[in-house]
């Protein structure tokens, strides 16, 4: 009897495995409610596709030591100490790790893909040529499309992206520049600027929402203006923020805000979450104590006041090599502007199953 029940597992598995065959972009049996996970924005997101961009600077790289020593135990490409908020928001969704779109030989679309670029903004005019901007993140995304919908068929795929989740994060490197550069600032006013981010970020999500997306996971810009390279650049040894750079983040993350309202009106089927950055990191910062922390303005890594010259891990002329904090548990910040993986995986958290300032959470995308 064991034996016929072996030989009936056998066929059994046989069966299941000529029905489902996997082909390049991964499993063509996916499940009926499978959610993929599609990830677009800046360093908070980037989980390596710098490391394959010929000529990017090397500011825009995590791929040297000390980055990435807690969790994967290698320089990984993501600018911290760990993980970055899509992997914990794919871990909770059941996914595996999302690779870089760039990563040599990666397909397993069905699963997600990363299109993410540190330094990179909504203006394609942001930090041009070294990066990905959001609109090319958009065209990679539909050359994606395209191969989904060649090995799954149309109405798989079209199943498929509008199930999934596309998490983006953008805008922080777009005020960055407004700020630090004199021509960009002359030539635009606040509101006209910032209007030219929103719009370009409204743009890529109505592109994302013809192909066939309709969830999206949005967190709006943090405070960039007390990030400790901020406090270096312009508040000096003091530390002070840049009021500037608080007031047009703040103008963005309002105009932001309602343009969301805007869609969810205009586009049947549209859902999302909107993650208020700038109040959570804001708090983590101003009260590190009583979320677990010791320091919330000092970066663990770096150097000069609050480690906010952006030299971790890297040997940069005429000034001081970087220093190390003992403990990154301690730290909100992990080098210049990014937050440590703990961060991450609070803010991961809040996502995923709190309540922001849109009508659903991740979670509840993820199960919709």
């Amino acid at each position: 009897m064991s034996n016929l029940r072996f030989q009936y597992f056998c066929f059994l598995l046989i069966c299941v495995i000529l029905c489902c065959p996997r082909n390049s972009l991964g499993d063509t049996c996916l499940r009926p409610k499978h959610v993929a996970l599609y990830v677009f924005g800046d360093s908070g997101h980037d989980a390596g596709n710098m490391n394959y961009i010929n000529g990017s600077l090397s500011a825009f790289r995590a791929n040297h030591w000390p980055y990435g020593q807690t969790f994967f135990k290698f320089p990984s490409g993501r600018f911290s100490d760990g993980r970055l908020v899509p992997d914990f928001i794919a871990e909770y969704g059941k996914l595996p790790l999302i690779k870089p779109y760039l990563h040599p030989g990666y397909r397993f679309y069905t699963d997600g893909a990363n299109f993410a670029s540190a330094g990179a903004g909504a203006l394609s005019e942001t930090r041009q040529g070294s990066v990905l901007d959001l609109k090319t993140q958009v065209i990679y995304y539909k050359k994606v499309h395209m191969l989904l919908r060649e090995e799954l068929g149309d109405e798989a795929a079209q199943s498929l992206v509008s199930r999934s989740v596309h998490l983006i994060s953008t805008g922080a490197n777009d005020y960055a520049v407004y700020i630090t550069n004199s021509t960009v600032l002359w030539s635009n006013s606040h509101q006209d600027y910032v209007s030219m981010v929103i719009g370009n970020i409204s743009s890529a999500i109505q592109d994302i929402y013809n192909m066939g997306g309709r969830k999206f996971g949005i967190r709006n810009v943090g405070p960039l203006g007390c990030s400790p390279s901020m406090r270096v650049l312009k508040g000096g040894a003091a530390g002070d923020c840049v009021e500037e750079a608080t007031k047009i983040v703040k103008l963005h993350n309002n105009q932001l805000y309602k343009m969301l309202i805007k869609l969810g009106n205009e586009l049947q089927g549209f859902k999302y979450e909107l993650t208020d950055y700038f109040t959570f990191l804001t708090e983590l910062m101003n009260n590190p104590f009583k979320y677990g922390f010791k320091e919330g303005n000092v970066a663990c890594c770096g150097s000069g006041p609050y480690r906010g010259i952006p030299n971790c891990g890297l040997k940069i002329e005429g000034i001081e090599d970087h220093k190390l904090c003992a403990n990154v548990n301690d730290y909100v910040f992990f080098d210049y502007s990014h937050p440590t993986e703990k961060v991450n995986q609070k803010l991961s958290k809040l996502m995923w199953d709190g309540k922001g300032s849109g009508p659903y959470n991740l979670k509840a995308l993820f199960e919709l």
